[in-house]
């Protein structure tokens, strides 16, 4: 139920596991493009360095890689955007389990296929819109054969930060696609049961 129906789903990987990094104190002052540049260039760095094609160090290019998982993507709003009408049917408790489940669950479901699947590619910023107050659109391009894939990402300030809420590969949504995932679900099944599903598959990947 959460596959993600996307074109050039490696590119996808590879976009969403470079934005779940960062580092802290890139401030509101910092450009929304200067806030991805920073830490997507860090860890293209990780995935070029050669000492992490030995098996026996990957997991020590994972561990660098989730240290910094959390700075710069707002997993609270991702998760209100994905749950949309249904987020106030849970209650504060199951949102907030909702959201770190959520997190780990992009997180655990990317990595190993950006690991795999890295094949040198680069990443142009082409342009930073504000499209309000606090919120902005950085519009880049994954240079890869056999032609270059858009990946736009949709930014927010929080804590006098710049974070982001959603990415758009070729003009498809992660936030939406997850969307009507869960209404799926929800139609069904409860808050806690949702959350369980989640759990199930951040288990397994981690027992992987």
């Amino acid at each position: 139920m959460f596959t993600t129906r996307i074109r050039c789903f490696s590119v996808l990987i590879l976009a969403i596991v470079l934005l779940l990094t960062g580092k802290s104190g890139l401030s509101a002052v910092t450009s929304p493009m200067e806030a991805l540049k920073i830490p997507i260039e860090t860890v293209l760095s990780l995935l070029k360095d050669p000492k992490y094609k030995d098996p026996a160090h990957r997991q020590q290019q994972r561990n660098k890689i989730l240290e910094i998982t959390h700075t710069l993507f707002d997993f609270t709003e991702m998760s209100k955007r994905a749950l949309a009408r249904n987020w106030k049917s849970f209650s504060p408790q199951e949102q907030l389990q909702f959201v770190d489940v959520f997190a780990d669950h992009l997180s655990n479901t990317y990595m190993d296929k950006v690991q795999g699947e890295y094949k040198g590619e680069t990443i142009v910023f082409l342009n930073q819109e504000m499209i309000a107050e606090g919120k902005a659109m950085v519009t880049t391009k994954v240079e890869r054969e056999p032609s270059p894939i858009s990946v736009d990402y949709s930014m927010l300030t929080v804590d006098n930060q710049w974070r982001v809420y959603d990415v758009n590969i070729e003009g498809v949504s992660l936030i939406k696609n997850y969307r009507t995932q869960f209404d799926q679900i929800l139609t069904k099944e409860t808050p806690v049961q949702l959350i369980e599903r989640l759990k199930k598959k951040v288990d397994i990947k981690i027992g992987n």
